[in-house]
């Protein structure tokens, strides 16, 4: 029977009479509409008007079935109208409330339900299953209030998840802030309280980033700071940011001790947890590890905090490799950057620069050292103990702070960093004393090491555990996954295990979350007090810098990319005049040189005598190897038929040469020979990246032109090769022309012929060798042993010259005679041709040049003077910054001036970050002033 029917039947069976309503606002009230609740209501006036007749004979329900006539008879469609009402309402409130209200009124609904048709059901039977009955829904009440608490509970989870769009879990934080007071000092007010300002609100936001910073909001420790508090570590950062990046600015402009402001310097021996620390405060496992010592050059550590961004990057700026956001890679560069240094070098004073960019690291400058030795391992350089001390003491001096670590396992006497910081800082003003491994002593003993008097530091102690729980080891060992939640959350689990020993009442310092906190407050106030220092040691540098730039350089400016337009114009300058005075007339010069020299070749080997290779009689000599000068044919007519022959060949072996390719290299090593000339003589002289630069642009131009430029000379002088007519003025041309060339190689014979005679020992002795050497060819003096050791008193060497003066000799006779025989009668007719070879192969070769230098000018010279300089332009300006960096200071002399000038440019930068970061910490401090005294005039009027 459903309950609808139920209803209906008891409803007919009272009187209307007996039916009461509710009033409407009552009725309002309850869900489902005021109908809803006139039909529950009149159901439980008729219930309870029945009662009395329960007792009558007539009644025909069974005895104690009036126990369930209470049970409200709801219908399913009257929530079902209720649920978008609901869903409307949910916009206006916040949005935990509404998803709460919701789903307990479905679940009510539900069990309602399942209420009614199990009252059906069981509607008829005995008292005693009326009782099981009552018990059946009263369990069933407790099951509805249990899953309404889990409905709460997992609504609170949807919100802090992914689950919610944005704007609902904005309005839902924001309705939980105001309901939890705001930093967490208790609940809030009625509809009455005054609203709060927004102040409150911004200081919430601004201490987010340090939160994150300092690993207040991780799961081992939430941020309890007030709004104050956080504004002021905010800002706090932000001036530790400000002066860091000063820092980093003064070590890019010298390497002078005054200009440069402190860091936090780590030191602490091999086995005292160095290494864990500084990973727990970056949240990565990046530092070099291993069996042997890994650490051998100092690690320069920056801290940059990204509150905007949600990446973790490295960089190295001395290596350019970029952003490295898989911090395993960092740890590989930093092991290969350390083992680079050689072994019997032990360790090296050059720095490594790390810079290390996250949302979850705060604003820190650290300098990791190697770690101290007792004693040297078997393998290890006997001095590797002295040269990290040395190395610890030279980073260890004023004004930097000392990070001193050391195990809580080990007596704080034994500690090798406290004795290192007590020898630099015997009142320990600047030391930070950092106690690892506190979860391996007793709690007692471990707070009784963070509260040591015997070795008191004013800026005390800090104790940290900066161990990975086991069971997260495998999960963030692969260098990508932050570790600091785990450390922070098992660091917590720990000192809170103790609280007598590590409560608020021990006034012990612990955790890294607090570590990270006293960091940067100590390296904030410590670059605050040398700033003055600093400022005033940056004037002194600038005025000297201001008053060099002026005296040596006359205060003009230069930069690397000036530097090289102004080369590049200059040299393009000369380039024109070059362009505008090597022509065709030049290459014109150049090639007939070269032609003259292959007729000179031409002549020697088909007219003149040959070198004297043996001393051997003229009898035995083989045909060609030599002819001496009264053997040599004669131009008579017996003879003219050898004549011709020689003289036709020779022309065909001189057009036939391979003028193209021969002229065209001529030409082109001539101007690749000019434009080395114009390099040496001009700025890029100074620089081997200009010079190979210019050098291989012009040989690839030249080459690419040479290539069509020579097949196609090749083509022009190809009706030479078959016949070549000579008029009267060619001729004369040709032989004016000879008869220079023959005087210039007599003069190089003679001047060799007194180079050979100098070796051999004067003229006089040439002369006698000279004679012995003729006699032997002669016949009249016979070698036994021929001449291998020697002959005739002189040794093989000496006939060797001998022989080479010889051969000068009978060359310069031969030119005298070809001179005199050029300037006859004879030769100045081109019909006798033949009896004048020289004249004739010049007349050739001239016609040869002429129409070579023709072509080359149009197709060469032209073609080069057009490409070059633009193929310069447009290698030079597509330079990177780097290479017109390393460009430029490849000159000594423009090193210093560009160093100059950056060092000025540079401190008159650092000057202007000094001065606003003084603007900053004077307005912050008039922050702190107003705050004090408006907290001031809040409590008087308050009387």
């Amino acid at each position: 029977m459903t309950t609808r029917l139920l209803s209906s039947r008891l409803a007919s069976s009272v009187p209307k009479a007996g039916r009461q309503r509710l009033p409407p606002d009552v009725a309002r009230s309850i869900p489902g509409g005021a109908r809803a609740g006139r039909r529950l209501l009149s159901y439980t006036t008729l219930t309870n008007s029945v009662r009395p007749a329960a007792r009558t004979a007539q009644r025909r329900w069974p005895l104690g079935t009036n126990a369930i006539h209470n049970l409200p008879a709801v219908r399913h469609a009257s929530f079902a109208r209720v649920i978008p009402q609901l869903a409307m309402k949910l916009i206006r409130v916040p949005a935990v409330m509404g998803a709460v209200m919701l789903g307990g009124v479905a679940y009510i609904q539900y069990q309602a339900g399942k209420a009614g048709t199990w009252a059906l059901d069981t509607f008829g039977k005995a008292r005693d299953t009326a009782n099981a009955t009552a018990t059946g829904v009263m369990e069933g009440a407790g099951g509805i209030f249990e899953q309404m608490s889990r409905g709460w509970d997992k609504t609170k989870e949807d919100v802090s998840g992914v689950q919610m769009p944005q704007w609902m879990k904005d309005t839902y934080e924001g309705r939980a802030r105001k309901e939890g007071g705001g930093d967490g000092q208790g609940g809030g007010g009625g509809p009455n309280e005054p609203k709060q300002s927004n102040v409150g609100a911004a200081g919430a936001g601004a201490g987010a980033a340090t939160a994150t910073a300092f690993a207040m909001d991780a799961d081992g420790e939430e941020d309890q700071r007030s709004e104050d508090t956080a504004a002021r570590d905010e800002q706090m950062m932000m001036l530790t940011r400000k002066m860091i990046e000063i820092r980093s600015l003064l070590q890019t402009i010298g390497q002078s001790e005054t200009l440069t402001l402190p860091s936090i310097v780590v030191v602490g021996s091999q086995s005292s947890g160095k290494s864990s620390v500084l990973e727990a405060i970056v949240g990565h496992e990046f530092l070099p590890k291993g069996s042997n010592m890994v650490t051998r050059r100092p690690i320069e550590l920056t801290l940059v905090n990204t509150p905007k961004s949600h990446a973790e990057y490295g960089e190295f700026p001395a290596l350019g490799l970029g952003k490295i956001t898989d911090f395993s890679q960092i740890q590989k560069t930093l092991t290969d950057l350390n083992l680079a240094v050689p072994e019997k070098d032990c360790v090296s004073d050059d720095p490594i620069q790390l810079r290390i960019s996250s949302p979850n690291v705060p604003d820190l400058s650290l300098i990791d050292l190697p770690g101290y030795i007792q004693v040297e391992a078997f393998d290890q350089p006997t001095e590797l103990k002295v040269k990290i001390q040395e190395l610890c003491e030279k980073y260890i001096q004023p004004p930097n702070v000392i990070l001193a670590i050391s195990a809580a396992d080990v007596d704080l006497a034994n500690s090798t960093a406290l004795r290192a910081s007590r020898r630099v800082d015997p009142r320990g003003e600047r030391t930070i004393g950092v106690v690892t491994k506190m979860d391996l002593v007793d709690p007692q003993r471990g707070a009784s090491i963070l509260a040591d008097k015997n070795y008191p530091l004013r800026l005390g102690y800090v104790g940290v555990v900066c161990k990975i729980p086991q069971e997260s080891r495998s999960l963030f060992k692969r260098g990508s996954a932050n570790i600091l939640n785990a450390i922070t959350k098992n660091e917590s689990a720990y000192f809170n295990a103790h609280p007598d020993a590590y409560g608020e009442r021990s006034r012990v310092l612990t955790g890294t979350p607090n570590l990270r906190k006293k960091l940067m407050h100590v390296l904030e106030s410590t670059m605050s007090a040398s700033l003055a220092s600093t400022s005033e040691a940056i004037q002194h540098e600038l005025a000297e810098a201001t008053y060099e730039f002026k005296v040596q350089y006359n205060e003009r400016p230069l930069s690397a990319e000036s530097y090289l337009a102004e080369s590049l114009d200059a040299f393009k300058h000369s380039f024109k005049g070059f362009s505008d005075s090597f022509g065709r007339k030049d290459v014109r010069e150049i090639v007939k040189r070269e032609l003259d020299q292959q007729v000179l070749n031409l002549l020697a080997q088909r007219y003149w005598n040959k070198p004297v290779e043996s001393l051997q009689p003229k009898d035995e000599l083989q045909e060609g190897v030599h002819e001496p000068l009264e053997s040599l044919p004669k131009a008579e007519p017996e003879n003219m038929p050898l004549w011709n022959l020689k003289l036709d060949a020779s022309t065909s072996t001189l057009t036939k040469l391979g003028i193209g390719r021969l002229a065209t290299g001529v030409a082109a090593q001539a101007v690749q020979e000019n434009v080395q000339g114009l390099v040496s003589n001009s700025t890029f002289n100074a620089h081997p990246f200009a010079v190979k630069a210019i050098t291989e642009a012009s040989e690839n131009i030249l080459r690419d032109l040479s290539f069509e430029t020579s097949d196609e000379l090749e083509i022009c002088v190809k009706p030479y090769k078959y016949r070549v007519e000579v008029d009267d003025a060619e001729w004369k041309r040709g032989r004016d022309n000879i008869s220079e060339v023959l005087k210039h190689e007599l003069k190089d014979c003679e001047s060799a012929m007194k180079v050979v005679e100098e070796q051999i020992g004067g003229r006089r002795k040439a002369k006698d060798v000279i004679t012995f050497i003729d006699k032997v060819r002669n016949g009249d003096v016979v070698l036994e042993n021929g001449s291998v050791g020697g002959a005739g008193g002189f040794s093989a060497a000496l006939l060797k010259k001998g022989r080479e003066a010889l051969f000068l000799r009978d060359r310069s006779d031969i030119l005298r005679m070809r001179l005199a025989a050029i300037k006859s009668r004879q030769c100045a007719n081109p019909k006798n041709k033949y009896h004048c070879p020289e004249v004739f192969l010049d007349a050739v070769a001239d016609k040869l040049t002429t129409t070579a230098d023709l072509f080359l000018d149009a197709e060469l010279l032209s073609k080069y003077y057009y490409q070059f300089p633009r193929r310069l332009e447009q290698e030079f300006r597509s330079l990177d910054e780097s290479t017109v960096e390393r460009f430029a200071r490849e000159d000594p002399k423009i090193r210093r001036h560009l160093d100059l000038v950056r060092r000025k440019e540079g401190l008159e930068h650092v000057l202007k970050e000094m001065e606003s970061l003084r603007h900053l910490e004077a307005r912050e401090k008039r922050q702190a002033g107003r705050g004090e005294e408006s907290k001031k005039r809040r409590g008087w009027g308050l009387f």
